[in-house]
C-alpha cells in the first residue's frame, strides 16, 4: 500500500468516526446542545482536527443525512427484488422497506424525518440528487402498478407517494419513540396502514392533496420522468 492510500483510508477513518459520534450525540443529547467541542470530545480529537474535516456542525449533520438516504436508497431498490414480482407487490416491499428502515437505522431516521431541530433539508435540496432520484425511483414503480391496472389510472404517482408516505411515517414515528403499548405490536399496525392505504387508493378515493410544485414531467407523463412533482416541498 503506498503512503498516499494510506492517509486516504487514514483520513476516511477519521472523517467516519466523526460521523458516528455526532449521530450518537445528536440522537441522545439533542442536535442543538451538541457542539464540535463535544464531538471532538468523543473521539478523542482537538476541535481544529474537526474543522479540518467538516467547515462546522451543520456540514456534519448534511453528510450524515446524506449518508441516510444512500442507505435507504439501497435498501428501497434492494426490496424491489425479484423484478419479476408483480408490480403491485414490489409496491408493497418498497414502503416496507421505510418501516423497516425505521427499525434498522433509528439514529439516521431520526435525524432524517423526526428531529425539527436540525438544518432543515430543503434549503440545501440541490446537494442531495441521490433523494431525488430515490422520490423519481419511487413515483416510477408507483406508476407501473397505475400501469398495471392495479390503482385507478387518474392517480398521479406524486400524489400516492405523499399519501403513503404520511401513512407509513406514522408507525414508523410510534415505534421509534416507543409510544405504544409494549403489548402492542408496531410492525403489524405498520402492516395495517400499508394494505388500508392501498386499499383506500384502489378504490379510486378523491385525493386533494396537491404537491407544491409541478415538475415537466412526471412518471405518468408522455415527455417520462424528470424530478418527482412537489419534490422540493419535502422538509425531510
Amino acid at each position: 500500500m503506498g503512503i498516499k492510500e494510506r492517509q486516504d483510508r487514514e483520513r476516511q477513518a477519521v472523517r467516519e468516526s466523526i460521523l458516528d459520534a455526532a449521530c450518537d450525540l445528536f440522537v441522545t443529547d439533542g442536535y442543538r446542545n451538541v457542539s464540535i467541542r463535544k464531538i471532538a470530545e468523543r473521539i478523542e480529537y482537538s476541535p481544529a482536527a474537526i474543522y479540518g474535516y467538516f467547515p462546522g456542525k451543520d456540514d456534519i449533520f448534511f453528510a450524515l443525512a446524506e449518508e441516510g438516504f444512500r442507505r435507504l436508497d439501497a435498501k428501497v431498490r434492494a426490496s424491489a427484488a425479484p423484478e419479476d414480482a408483480p408490480p403491485l407487490e414490489q409496491l408493497r416491499r418498497c414502503w416496507w422497506s421505510l418501516y423497516e428502515f425505521s427499525r434498522e437505522q433509528p439514529g439516521f431516521f431520526e435525524l432524517m424525518f423526526v428531529d425539527n431541530t436540525v438544518p432543515p433539508i430543503k434549503e440545501h435540496w440541490e446537494g442531495f440528487a441521490l433523494l431525488q432520484d430515490l422520490l423519481i425511483y419511487t413515483q416510477t414503480r408507483i406508476q407501473r402498478v397505475i400501469d398495471a391496472g392495479d390503482l385507478p389510472a387518474q392517480l398521479d404517482p406524486a400524489v400516492v407517494m405523499h399519501v403513503m408516505w404520511g401513512a407509513m411515517m406514522g408507525p414508523c414515528v410510534l415505534g421509534l419513540g416507543g409510544r405504544m403499548n409494549p403489548h402492542e405490536d408496531v410492525r403489524q399496525l405498520a402492516h395495517d396502514v400499508m394494505e388500508t392505504t392501498l386499499a383506500g387508493l384502489r378504490t379510486g378515493v378523491a385525493l386533494t392533496f396537491v404537491p407544491c410544485e409541478k415538475m415537466h414531467g412526471s412518471p405518468h407523463s408522455d415527455s417520462g420522468p424528470a424530478e418527482p412533482s412537489g419534490a422540493r416541498s419535502h422538509d425531510a
